[in-house]
């Protein structure tokens, strides 16, 4: 072996030196990754980069190549990814301090942009919290706490997406959604004062709502009895006798009816003119 060793010992070390070099001249891209080559610190060229709607597979991934020494290779994820936001407290329209807990979720889909911009993908992601936190607290600082217990909420979070998207897109990232995780009042004596006001507000619009329904009902029996008393006036108008008649029997329905007083007494002569309708005739 030794004697086999010293024979072909330059063959061999250049055999393995040469097989290094071309090791040093290849990179492998893996499918969920994009790889941007900067040549003496500008991007040159982008392998496997993301494209909406292509085939898994089909994507440019597998072996590549580069100069060594000259060329740097920066592995961008292409999947989505997620941006966790840190807590923030934020004042609503309302006077009340929110703690809130938000995430966004986005995806690389210009590393040459992202390469120039933020270099890495760990400071774009640094850059995205801080952008996030800002458009959070700017958008929920013009919200009621009360709009976001309604579906008021949704159009609140495409707001914060939009604005944040637009932001991301200088560092090659497209933002797909943004959601809130949590949105608390802080423990303690402001949880209480908040629920305070905000039982007093409802039974405020309880009573504005209770007053309003009273004063429509009057309305419409006031109405109602409007019309009624037309209608009387045009039917007894063409039958006075009649009207005469109907008047008497609604006067002796509340006097001797079921739901008159129990105790009344009437003492009168059977000529008093109140009893007329009884007597033959009307007269």
């Amino acid at each position: 072996m030794e004697a086999i060793w010293n024979q072909y010992r330059n063959p061999i070390l250049a055999a393995v030196g040469a097989v290094l070099i071309a090791f040093a001249f290849v990179i492998v891209v893996p499918e969920t990754q994009q790889a941007v080559i900067i040549r003496t610190g500008e991007p040159v060229s982008v392998v496997n980069k993301f494209k909406p709607n292509q085939a898994f597979g089909s994507t440019g991934a597998g072996v590549w190549w580069r100069i060594p020494i000259i060329d740097r290779v920066e592995y961008v994820d292409r999947r989505v990814l997620n941006l966790d936001m840190e807590q923030q407290q934020v004042l609503s329209t309302d006077q009340l301090r929110l703690n809130v807990d938000a995430y966004a979720r986005y995806r690389i889909i210009d590393p040459v942009r992202m390469v120039r911009s933020a270099g890495t993908l760990a400071t774009v992601e640094s850059q995205l919290g801080q952008i996030l936190s800002s458009v959070v607290r700017q958008e929920l600082g013009r919200r009621s706490f009360a709009s976001l217990l309604t579906a008021e909420r949704g159009t609140t979070m495409q707001n914060i997406r939009t604005l944040l998207d637009t932001q991301a897109r200088n560092y090659g990232a497209q933002v797909i959604d943004v959601r809130i995780k949590r949105v608390d009042l802080p423990s303690g004596t402001p949880l209480e004062s908040a629920f305070q006001r905000m039982k007093t507000a409802r039974d405020q619009e309880a009573l504005t709502i209770r007053a309003n329904g009273q004063k429509n009902a009057q309305i419409t029996r006031a109405t109602a009895e409007a019309e009624a008393a037309r209608i009387y006036a045009e039917s007894f108008g063409k039958d006075p006798d009649f009207y005469d008649f109907y008047r008497a029997m609604q006067s002796y329905d509340a006097t001797f009816g079921p739901d008159s007083p129990s105790n009344s007494q009437i003492i009168i002569d059977d000529g008093n003119d109140y009893l007329r309708q009884f007597r033959s005739g009307g007269n």
